[in-house]
């Protein structure tokens, strides 16, 4: 089983929409079962609070399932418990690195697509729309990476 941590700055919006994007796509494809799947936050601020209702309402026109979602802090049983901890931008796993020390599980999540960039933050830009296609683009990357990992064991 492959265990995967999103990791944004609040744990409300990006994270949180990459834990269910991609938790949709492996349940697509029959693969629920490889796959452990969460998300968590770099700072404190949202603790408790549930998914952003603009990730919500952008999961909702997507089609994407979701479930409630308590905003948690990432911590260092997560650097022991995941495979992978796949930060949003760049400040993202540099918090991680300053919080859980250095570790080849960090990276982003547009890190493996074709065009490795950071994933914007719609909590300041207020584009769901664009968060989601990042989101979309760099799940399905993952994704791939992943089923080449699982094939190549």
């Amino acid at each position: 089983m492959i265990k995967i941590l999103f990791v944004c700055h609040g744990n409300i919006c990006r994270s949180t929409m990459s834990q269910f994007v991609f938790m949709d796509l492996v349940n697509k494809q029959g693969l629920s079962d490889e796959f452990y799947v969460d998300s968590a936050a770099t700072s404190r601020e949202e603790i408790g609070n549930d998914i952003h209702y603009g990730t919500k309402q952008k999961l909702r026109e997507m089609n994407i399932p979701f479930t409630f979602h308590a905003a948690r802090q990432v911590t260092k049983q997560d650097l022991e418990k995941f495979d992978y901890l796949i930060g949003m931008d760049q400040n993202n796993v540099n918090q991680m690195k300053r919080m859980l020390g250095n570790s080849p599980k960090f990276m982003r999540l547009l890190d493996l697509s074709s065009h490795p960039r950071d994933i914007a933050d719609p909590w300041y830009t207020g584009n769901f729309d664009i968060t989601y296609e990042d989101v979309k683009e760099g799940c399905e990357a993952l994704l791939a990476y992943c089923l080449q990992h699982i094939n190549n064991i």
